[in-house]
């Protein structure tokens, strides 16, 4: 992939899982990265592996739109400017809408929504000056919905649109946007509700076909870097979800319900139970970044 040599990656939620797996494989590729997350102990680790001449960490939260340009400006005096921005940051809550801690999903929309058009709006002069690409990270769940994590759902569907909406708007100046659908990845944020909830692993275990199926970080991270590389619009992870993508009127039809809503009656009083004895209504290790 010479075409990613010397390419300057900006990265969201880069300290673990697919932004941190994700920059590896572009430094083995020889792109200069500029990381960023809010957890700063993985982020300064990763930077460190990969080099100062290779990787910037900046600790910024998405969230924060002039913590986003401050990490830009960064970048840009280290590296002369931005090529590829892949918007990855990205969190869950969990539990019912009757239940759920209304702040956390507050939250969740403000990082894996607001975030993309902050990441988007700081990057954006550069990726314009190079004529650059961003990868925006969406999900399934687009156009899949999950009871019990309708603000991952709404905003990965929101995300979508951003995402369609964005690459009207730049295509004329020589920027190209995509947009990133995966099924369930084995990263921290599954494996934590794995832990967290019994009634999340019964749910992908009862859901049909493969949409329960939970694939390998590397699978994901090697579509990531093709797209990046060929500036793709649509990144499917597996490709069956491209698939799933065009028969989403189905998806979200009544016939598309029944095979979770006869479970819902007893996996959801289990999921807010659980999440009540829990205290939390997002994993720990998001409670406290």
């Amino acid at each position: 992939m010479a075409a990613l040599s010397n390419k300057v990656v900006f990265i969201t939620g880069a300290a673990r899982g697919i932004g941190a797996e994700t920059a590896r494989s572009l430094a083995a590729r020889g792109s200069k990265l500029v990381l960023t997350d809010v957890d700063e102990e993985p982020l300064r680790e990763l930077a460190a592996e990969l080099g100062d001449s290779v990787a910037l960490a900046v600790v910024a939260d998405v969230r924060d739109l002039g913590a986003m340009q401050a990490a830009v400006d960064a970048g840009v005096e280290k590296f002369g400017g931005l090529d590829l921005v892949l918007a990855n940051a990205g969190i869950a809550s969990y539990g019912s809408v009757l239940q759920v801690d209304p702040e956390i999903f507050d939250r969740v929309l403000d990082i894996n929504l607001r975030g993309v058009f902050n990441t988007a709006r700081a990057t954006l002069p550069s990726l314009i000056e190079r004529k650059g690409y961003i990868l925006i990270v969406s999900s399934l769940a687009a156009y899949a919905a999950c009871p019990g994590l309708a603000a991952y759902n709404a905003s990965k569907a929101g995300v979508e649109q951003f995402a369609n909406a964005l690459r009207l708007e730049v295509t004329y100046r020589g920027v190209g946007v995509g947009s990133a659908h995966m099924a369930w990845i084995d990263t921290p944020l599954v494996r934590d509700a794995k832990a967290d909830l019994g009634a999340f692993g019964e749910m992908l275990g009862l859901m049909p076909g493969p949409f329960g199926h939970t694939m390998t970080v590397d699978k994901c991270v090697d579509a990531f870097v093709d797209g990046l590389e060929k500036r793709k619009r649509k990144v499917y992870v597996p490709r069956w979800v491209g698939a799933a993508g065009l028969f989403r009127g189905v998806l979200q039809s009544a016939v598309g319900d029944r095979a979770l809503l006869k479970h819902v009656p007893r996996l959801l009083p289990k999921m807010d139970a659980e999440v009540a004895a829990l205290g939390r209504s997002t994993s720990k290790r998001n409670v406290t970044r």
